[in-house]
């Protein structure tokens, strides 16, 4: 055993920009620590926790300033060395403490010891078998010892509060049998693990022709550790089990596996399908779990018990060790870029630890990012398509409504004609249909008839958003709800109006149609609960529940046989988005909600109601055609030299001082146009600079203000970069965050 060196450099996990530094340590003898271990430090006149970066033989530090490192928190590396590395690089990219972004690698509940490990007594005979017999007949007449030693004669360890299920109050009859050293007693640990209950497939389908290609080109690189590849798989082209056939591969030879899913409503299935294949090797890790699942499910992974994680987005920094095969599914889904601090992106640091770790990555999707496509094509992935569904199952047909036509007709509904119709055969034929709507809430806004004003929340500059279920106005950013006034608070006149439809309206408006026909919602305000989603899909998969109505969380991955129907309520909300990618999102949810109908031997049919049914968005979700819309919006980007050709860049500062911000992004600014003033070269390749108010001003009490940059795709922008990485780093007065291509510019 090598010696252990005498001092350690260490990350105090206190997120403040004074103490984002390695503070060194000396380690006392006798104790053994490793690079990503946690460990208790005295810090000032506190004691803190905190994280070895590094071990070492030398320090520079006044020997009478040295301290002892206290305890290590753990017996093991807590954070794994190359999570360590991945963490110093968040922070870089990131401009954040890199205490912060440490903090990701492990569950919250860990620090400060808010969660403990699960303890149960068990019970165990330890007597052979053939003295049974006598030890019954020594207790005799104590009725409860004799059950207990039948019960415990099969020699196995016997949770005590399971026999109590058996014997009224054990514990007495097994106190006397372990002094008499027939039964042993003793704490064992229990891990809490989630979807025990999940349903299994056991058997292995028959691959497709398409799967069988797929698959011969991914084996042979996860094999060798290597490869970047993106699958674009049409919906219901069976990409799960490719994931899974992969997955396996990569078990067999001793290496780890991370499935990484956009949105935690997806979770249930998943598991399911993994957990047929390969058991309690599988774990689960999102935020839904309770505290006591999380922590022990990741320290199943740590531990190597299970080598196989799924989960979301933070699942990507799952302690698993030799990892070999990244999979992201649903890759196109903007949930995989994280918006609060530390802000980084999934995708990129699942190619990064690939990277780091010889692990191959794949991505998935039906409807691939316009960037992860573009990158495909110029080699940076290695393009894999399957283009056809299993068993042969056809796409379902599709029809588009101009609801411009309706109003014509006197329709001023919700539903179209042809919608109302086709819901009715749908339920007629005892069949299921999904009725989507990308925004929860029974009203968008609440808005004053005589003089317009828009309600909106104290604390964000947003409109507030009426829920008829509580008849409170609710802020879908900072969280806060608060009672319908009955005057408008502009000018006093009594004709305030919820105004616009959301999930709760759409719910509302079908069971008007639709007496006695029962529904499950499935968006943020009904899945808030524990498990919650999981018992809306299980109510809709049993038939129990007819309709399904929810945002985009049913337009991705989910996969219900007798769904006939899916009804797009209004498909241009996304279309009038104020971003460059408003046309990309509405194609891609509108096509992945297309594919939840017709996934089985039911043909399937899917109304789109729109104004702008001629838009080419729309025309190509209709027609399920990605390269189509693919090489439409690349030259809509290119002619308009958005992303990939370009990269949208900002600096965004908040503070709760409502001046601060926009005084700090003057500075920014000013800094930035400097420095490229002397850099010619590097000026041209910066198309704009706007320094301005944040589009949304206020969030959760935070003013924001920001310098938004358009720089050209280049290898010299890197130098660009480089400074502005630099420039969010420095001191200022109020938070400074630096993102590339946001997944939202508000």
């Amino acid at each position: 055993m090598p010696k252990q060196q005498p001092y350690a450099q260490v990350i105090v996990d206190i997120s403040a920009d004074s103490a984002d530094k390695t503070f060194t340590y000396r380690v006392p003898g006798g104790m053994r620590l490793s690079t990503g271990t946690r460990v208790l430090v005295p810090f000032g006149q506190q004691t803190k926790e905190g994280v070895v970066i590094k071990l070492t033989d030398s320090h520079d530090i006044a020997v009478d300033k040295l301290k002892d490192i206290q305890e290590p928190l753990e017996d093991y590396p807590a954070i794994l060395p190359p999570l360590v590395d991945l963490a110093q690089e968040i922070s870089k990219a990131s401009s954040c403490s890199l205490a912060l972004a440490l903090r990701l690698m492990i569950p919250a509940e860990m620090r400060a010891g808010r969660i403990k490990i699960k303890t149960q007594t068990v019970a165990q005979l330890m007597i052979p078998e053939e003295e049974i017999e006598a030890a019954q007949a020594a207790h005799a007449r104590a009725k409860k010892r004799v059950l207990l030693i039948q019960l415990l004669s099969d020699g196995l360890p016997h949770p005590v509060n399971e026999l109590k299920a058996l014997v009224r109050d054990p514990h007495e009859p097994l106190k006397i049998l372990a002094e008499a050293g027939i039964v042993s007693l003793r704490e064992e640990e229990v891990f809490r693990s989630p979807y025990l209950d999940s349903e299994c497939l056991q058997a292995d389908p028959v691959l497709t022709q398409e799967q069988t290609e797929v698959l011969l080109e991914l084996l042979p690189a996860i094999h060798q550790g290597t490869g970047r590849f993106l699958l674009h798989g049409i919906t219901g082209s069976g990409k799960t089990e490719v994931y899974i056939r992969c997955a396996r591969e990569c078990l067999a030879a001793g290496r780890g596996v991370i499935v990484l899913i956009p949105e935690i409503v997806l979770t249930p299935q998943m598991v399911s399908w993994f957990r047929g294949r390969f058991g309690d090797v599988a774990a689960v890790l999102h935020s839904r779990l309770s505290a006591g699942e999380r922590f022990d499910e990741w320290r199943r992974i740590r531990s190597g018990k299970a080598r196989l994680v799924i989960g979301a987005r933070s699942a990507v920094f799952a302690p698993v060790t030799d990892l070999g095969l990244i999979i992201m599914d649903e890759e196109h889904e903007p949930s995989y870029q994280a918006e609060n601090n530390p802000r980084y992106d999934a995708r990129e640091v699942a190619a990064s630890r690939a990277q780091r770790e010889g692990a191959s990555l794949l991505l998935a999707s039906a409807t691939p990012s316009i960037l992860s496509f573009a990158k495909a094509q110029r080699g940076d992935y290695m393009l894999l398509e399957m283009l056809s569904r299993v068993n042969k199952h056809q796409l379902a047909k599709v029809s588009l409504v101009d609801m411009r036509e309706e109003l014509r007709l006197g329709n001023r509904g919700m539903f179209s004609t042809l919608l109302i119709e086709r819901l009715r055969a749908c339920i007629d034929a005892d069949l299921q249909a999904m009725l989507f709507i990308n925004r929860r809430g029974y009203a968008p806004s609440v808005m004053c008839r005589k003089c317009g004003e828009v309600l909106t929340c104290a604390h964000c500059d947003v409109k507030l958003t009426f829920h008829q279920a509580d008849r409170l106005m609710h802020c879908h950013y900072c969280g806060t709800g608060s009672v319908l006034p009955s005057v408008c608070p502009e000018c006093g006149s009594s004709y305030l109006k919820p105004v616009g439809a959301g999930t709760q309206k759409v719910e509302e408006e079908f069971k008007k149609l639709f007496p006695g026909v029962e529904t499950v919602r499935l968006d943020a305000d009904t899945t808030t609960g524990k498990d919650a989603h999981e018992q809306l899909l299980n109510r809709f998969r049993s038939g129990a529940a007819r309709v399904m109505i929810g945002t985009q969380m049913i337009a991705k991955g989910l996969d219900f046989p007798q769904v006939s129907l899916v009804g797009a309520v209004l498909a241009d909300l996304t279309l009038n988005l104020p971003d460059y990618r408003a046309q990309e999102r509405t194609f891609q949810l509108l096509t992945q909600v297309a594919g939840r109908a017709g996934r089985s031997d039911v043909p399937g049919e899917v109304i789109i109601q729109t104004y702008k049914p001629e838009h080419y968005a729309i025309q190509y979700a209709a027609a399920q055609e990605y390269r189509g819309f693919f090489n439409q919006e690349f030259q809509r980007r290119r002619r308009l030299l958005y992303p990939p050709f370009t990269m949208m860049v900002r600096l965004l500062c908040e503070s709760r001082e409502e001046e601060l911000p926009r005084e700090v992004s003057t500075q920014l600014s000013e800094q930035i146009t400097a420095f490229l003033a002397k850099k010619p070269n590097l000026k041209r390749r910066v198309l704009f600079i706007r320094e301005d108010e944040a589009p949304i001003k206020r969030i959760m009490g935070q003013t924001r203000a920001q310098v938004l940059m358009k720089i050209l795709e280049h290898r010299e922008s890197e130098q660009v970069l480089a400074f502005l990485t630099a420039l969010a780093e420095e001191p200022w007065q109020c938070r400074v965050s630096l993102e590339v291509n946001p997944a939202n510019l508000a």
